[in-house]
């Protein structure tokens, strides 16, 4: 178990919250039972996914501003294209040197941490991608607080919560490092995804003239890609599309491994996913998934499970592997919606 220190500021802490077991011993138990269960659970996942699982991770239980840290870290890392181009913009608009630097940092780092302020009072574990130069390395992080606060909100066996969470990150661990060119893959539609970032002549009259479509068709002004999806440029929507059936693969997969799992080895693991699902589609926080994009990452949980079920249904749960032949293999948006495709091009 390693330490962290956090950076975060006192507005994004106090917008984060904490738990109040959070800072009693039961912090120090969660630490020790979590190095435990990340070894157990690490033999398990190969089995279930065919996946190898080499070396060992990092374990870390973290507090809501140590994991706003790290991913604003890890964001301002995957968005340095975009930084530097920021800094030119506004070298150009009179701040100069070191001046625009840090005005460019200081605006996509507010921007971030505000987001991550609210989401981190829900995340309850990351698999944590190796990065050229990230402190994190490859590491599994566990919320403590959140952690702690659903065990006792929804009167789960802790051990048996606990156990099921790190089912799910685990198997994201797999796909990434059992996975040989799965992390350069995802990281290299993040990298396009940012390069694309440039200014859009007519942005504004695009997005009104958007706007005006979506009313005159009766559909939502804001879809589940959120304000990201309405300022983003059609080529950047193109590459939008790819990371959605990407990740609505690998959530899917993880997911289905995780409930395989848990029902084997948990005796609660029916009433844990029911709780979560119930979570996911809270009514409380629908207009700020909406706008956050966030929607879109709950509806890659519910199409990629689809997806791995329907596919096992056809033709067999091994194979769904062969979409980790190559990113080739990989079905697109569609052939989610539809996996009697991917199996007629792939299978």
């Amino acid at each position: 178990m390693t330490s962290y220190r956090p950076r975060s500021g006192r507005l994004v802490e106090r917008i984060a919250g904490t738990y109040p077991l959070a800072d009693t011993y039961h912090r120090q138990a969660l630490e020790t039972e979590m190095d435990r269960v990340v070894e157990a659970v690490s033999e398990l996942v190969p089995d279930a996914t065919g996946l190898s699982l080499p070396g060992s991770p990092t374990t870390n239980v973290i507090d809501r501003p140590e994991w706003i840290d790290r991913n604003v870290s890890t964001f301002t890392q995957l968005t340095e294209p975009a930084r530097r181009r920021l800094e030119e913009r506004m070298a150009d608009s009179g701040f100069a040197g070191q001046s625009a630097t840090m005005a460019a940092e200081r605006m996509m780092q507010a921007e971030m941490s505000a987001v991550l302020s609210l989401l981190s009072r829900r995340v309850l574990g990351q698999y944590e991608l190796v990065l050229p130069g990230s402190e994190a390395g490859d590491s599994v992080a566990f919320v403590g607080p959140n952690l702690l606060q659903m065990e006792r909100t929804h009167q789960f066996n802790p051990s048996e919560f606990r156990f099921w969470v790190a089912l799910h990150e685990l198997t994201h661990r797999a796909q990434f490092k059992g996975i040989p060119w799965m992390k350069d893959y995802f990281l290299s539609l993040v990298t396009e995804l940012v390069e694309q970032s440039n200014p859009e002549p007519g942005r504004l009259g695009r997005i009104m003239e958007e706007l005006t479509t979506r009313r005159n068709a009766g559909k939502p002004l804001i879809d589940e890609r959120g304000l990201f999806g309405l300022f983003a440029t059609p080529e950047q929507n193109a590459v939008v599309d790819r990371v959605q059936a990407l990740m609505s693969l690998l959530e899917g997969h993880g997911h289905v491994v995780m409930d395989r799992l848990g029902a084997e080895h948990l005796r609660t693991q029916e009433r844990m996913s029911r709780v979560l699902k119930t979570r996911r589609h809270d009514k409380r926080t629908a207009a700020f998934f909406r706008l956050t994009g966030l929607e879109m990452k709950f509806r890659q949980y519910k199409l990629g499970e689809r997806f791995v079920l329907e596919v096992e249904k056809q033709a067999g749960w091994e194979t769904l592997n062969l979409a980790f032949r190559g990113a080739s293999s990989l079905p697109d948006l569609s052939e989610i919606d539809h996996p009697s495709r991917w199996l007629r091009r792939v299978a």
